[in-house]
């Protein structure tokens, strides 16, 4: 009974970990340099960034709206889901998580900036 256990329990760990880290499916990742060219074409993009007010304070793209991650779902309908949405945050975890929950509430093109902040500004 030990064994069956531990394997549903290593199972369960993958899992989560395959959930949490593998990008979801419709969401595209770019770089840094990558969202350099996309901020010099803003045509009709949407820009947030869902580090916290003391974070974006300390340092933000002017592009970039802050919509905080825990704010992200009460604040969605200031977003147009028929406009492409770029997401960033400090490292790129909170950006997954919130491109994530776009594509969720049915906003058809999502794009993750990989790195976020840390990254831009290397």
């Amino acid at each position: 009974m030990g064994t069956a256990f531990n394997v549903i329990i290593i199972g369960a760990i993958a899992w989560f970990l395959f959930q949490r880290f593998v990008p979801a499916k419709g969401i595209k990742n770019i770089n840094t340099s990558e969202l350099k060219a996309q901020l010099s074409n803003k045509g009709s993009k949407q820009f947030i960034d869902v580090r916290t007010p003391n974070e974006y304070r300390g340092n933000h793209i002017k592009e970039f709206k802050n919509i905080p991650l825990f704010e992200l779902h009460k604040r969605a309908q200031e977003l147009s889901k028929d406009k492409e949405v770029f997401v960033i945050c400090q490292s790129g975890m909170r950006s997954s998580q919130a491109s994530k929950s776009l594509k969720k509430l049915g906003f058809k093109e999502v794009t993750n900036v990989k790195g976020g902040m840390s990254a831009w500004h290397n």
